[in-house]
């Protein structure tokens, strides 16, 4: 298990509390969808403040509204209202939040003495979505294949910027106030990773 893996243990594990507190005094009336839409809804703000370039506070609602990405799924887990659609509701806003994300940044950039540099925020927003494109398509093509669960799973589990690296790389750079240069190594990163795991996809497939 490496750190981030180890990380990802520790925030499920602090999500599971606030997710069982959160239960008990709403009585279950909060849903796991009504988190995730409230999470998604934060992000809007978020954005407007990357635009404006108020990075600090930015970083620092990304960081705790991000944490929605874990609650909302413990939430679904104690409920038992795990479903197929949550996931679509999760991994489709998940998208939506990126292209926020990455126009706060471009407008960002656009106005900054460097407005060239909004071009790396917009290859960002292209790259990661072709990093879910591709995972996506795969698990599809590969759901009639002669692949066991895990094996499915080891498939799509690794890669260098998974959604929550490419997050935490935008915060990073939000704090030492280098969005340029964070939206650039999520561009060049994500590319990379949408193409590995195209690679290796193909290969499984091929098989």
């Amino acid at each position: 298990m490496n750190v981030l893996d180890s990380g990802r243990t520790v925030v499920r594990g602090i999500m599971k509390q606030i997710a069982q507190r959160l239960h008990k005094l709403s009585h279950g009336r909060i849903t796991p969808n009504a988190i995730t839409m409230f999470g998604f809804m934060m992000h809007i703000p978020i954005a407007y403040l990357i635009a404006a370039g108020s990075q600090y506070w930015a970083a620092g609602l990304l960081v705790v509204f991000g944490l929605f990405d874990a609650l909302d799924g413990e939430l679904a887990r104690l409920q038992n209202k795990a479903s197929n659609a949550g996931m679509v509701l999760d991994a489709s806003t998940d998208r939506m939040k990126e292209v926020l994300l990455y126009t706060g940044a471009a407008y960002a950039l656009a106005s900054s003495d460097h407005p060239k540099q909004a071009v790396w925020a917009v290859a960002a927003c292209g790259a990661s979505l072709c990093v879910s494109y591709v995972k996506a398509k795969g698990e599809t093509a590969v759901r009639d294949s002669k692949l066991t669960p895990n094996q499915i799973n080891r498939l799509f589990a690794d890669g260098l910027m998974r959604f929550e690296i490419r997050m935490l790389v935008l915060v990073i750079g939000l704090l030492c106030g280098q969005l340029a240069i964070a939206v650039a190594a999520i561009a060049i990163s994500a590319t990379f990773t949408a193409f590995s795991r195209l690679i290796r996809i193909t290969r499984k497939l091929s098989t």
